[in-house]
Formats: structure tokens, C-alpha cells, sequence
């Protein structure tokens, strides 16, 4: 059997039977620039915003080109709420409950089996 690990500053996010390569972003600067300035997020991959603290968590999409569906997680790795976000919006939206980490991915894979609110990891 062959073990693998993900590639650096990465993680693997399973939902359902699906799984997403994620960048990770810890620190406060690496979430404030999140996915700004990309032209294209590759099926299969997204960013994990992983925070100190559980709180409600607000998101806009200024500077980012690509539309995205915004997963907020709670401790124990459940979807407490979903949006879908259009690029370029300026607007802020919050997330309907507390949230420790939030996981960006390109439009359409919320919804696929096992990825819905209430689901977890």
C-alpha cells in the first residue's frame, strides 16, 4: 500500500466522495489575499481559510476574477452555510453561522453528493 501526503502548504478536503486540493491560508494576509488575481481555479483544487477562533465569517470578491461557492465549516469539519459569490462583487457577505474555516472552490461543486449544509468531512 502506498501513502501519500498532499503537496506542501496544502490539504486534502473530502467530502462526500469528492476531494479538493486546497491551498491553505493561515495567516491574516494570506486570507486577505485568498484567490485575487487569479484567472482560473482548476477543477479540483480551492483554498482552505483556517482561523483561530469560531465566529460568523464575511467574504467579498473584490480583485477576483473567478466566480466561487464559499463552503463555512464548523469545528467538527460540518458545512454550516454555502454561498455562491460572483467575481468581482464588492459586496461582503456573512456567513449564516459561526465558522472556524471556510473553503473556496469553483462554481458548481456545492451540491454534488455529500456536499451540502449539514454534511461533514
Amino acid at each position: 500500500m502506498l501513502f501519500r501526503s498532499p503537496p506542501a502548504n496544502r490539504a486534502w478536503v473530502i467530502f462526500g466522495t469528492d476531494t479538493i486540493v486546497a491551498e491553505i491560508a493561515r495567516t491574516p494576509d494570506e486570507r486577505a489575499q485568498g484567490l485575487m488575481y487569479r484567472d482560473e481555479l482548476p477543477t479540483g483544487t480551492g483554498m482552505l481559510f483556517v482561523f483561530e477562533d469560531v465566529q460568523i465569517r464575511s467574504f467579498w470578491m473584490a480583485n477576483t476574477y473567478v466566480s466561487l461557492d464559499i463552503a463555512d465549516i464548523d469545528r467538527s469539519y460540518d458545512i454550516v452555510d454555502i454561498q455562491q459569490l460572483e467575481q468581482l462583487a464588492t459586496d461582503s457577505n456573512a456567513s449564516a453561522r459561526r465558522a472556524i474555516y471556510a473553503l473556496d472552490v469553483g462554481p458548481g461543486w456545492v451540491g454534488a453528493p455529500g456536499v451540502s449544509v449539514g454534511h461533514g468531512a
